[in-house]
């Protein structure tokens, strides 16, 4: 009974750590946006963007082989999407207006601390979930890069962000609900960062909602 109430204490723990390291992921992404919009020009945005992309693909590849990212990667990570993220938070506030879009991060926090939270204490196993939410997520991505070249009708974008809003909601309870079980101390700056991109891509998709039944078109 002790050694099992010892292992219980210890997965709690590494859940813990995660949150923590992924709170402090949000604060440093909340510096990056500070800073970009105080003292990055626009015309280097692109090159922030570049470089997120370069180790987003990193960490993919990292994550493929087995292998951990550092704490300062994750940080570095943060700040950098932090930067990028400005000019679209920015266009976002252009359209709805900084105090919806301040609502739309608030339902965020709301959604995604709900959503962790039930995983967190909820015996359900949704390891299920995982197979379709990459599948979806892909999706996502193609429609994306699709949305580059054509330009979708309100109602296209509404169904879109719909769908992101409940695929990012599905990766928050697949994610806490595989961390519940306890991780190794070296996977927590990876699985931190799997929240902290639930999280901006959920803020995301809630913003490209609003637009589409608030602001015409996207």
């Amino acid at each position: 009974m002790q050694h099992t109430q010892t292992i219980s204490h210890i997965q709690q723990g590494s859940l813990a750590h995660v949150l923590r390291t992924f709170t402090i992921s949000l604060l440093v992404s909340f510096l990056g946006t500070l800073i970009g919009a105080m003292f990055v020009p626009k015309s280097l945005v692109m090159m922030f963007v570049i470089i997120e992309v370069v180790m987003l693909i990193a960490a993919f590849v990292m994550r493929m082989r087995g292998k951990a990212i550092s704490y300062t990667f994750l940080y570095v990570f943060t700040a950098i999407t932090g930067v990028t993220l400005y000019p679209v938070i920015e266009a976002y506030g252009g359209i709805l207006g900084a105090q919806v879009v301040s609502g739309a991060f608030l339902a965020t926090t709301v959604i995604f601390g709900g959503l962790a939270l039930y995983a967190a204490r909820s015996k359900r196993d949704f390891s299920f979930l995982g197979g379709f939410l990459m599948a979806a997520t892909i999706g996502l991505l193609v429609m994306g890069l699709v949305s580059m070249f054509v330009n979708f009708g309100s109602a296209t974008v509404l169904v879109w962000s719909m769908a992101g809003i409940l695929i990012f909601s599905g990766w928050v309870l697949y994610d806490i609900s595989q961390y519940r079980q306890g991780i190794h101390p070296q996977e927590v700056p990876m699985a931190a960062l799997n929240l902290y991109l639930n999280f901006i891509n959920l803020f995301i998709y809630i913003l490209k909602f609003l637009v589409s039944i608030l602001g015409g078109r996207d």
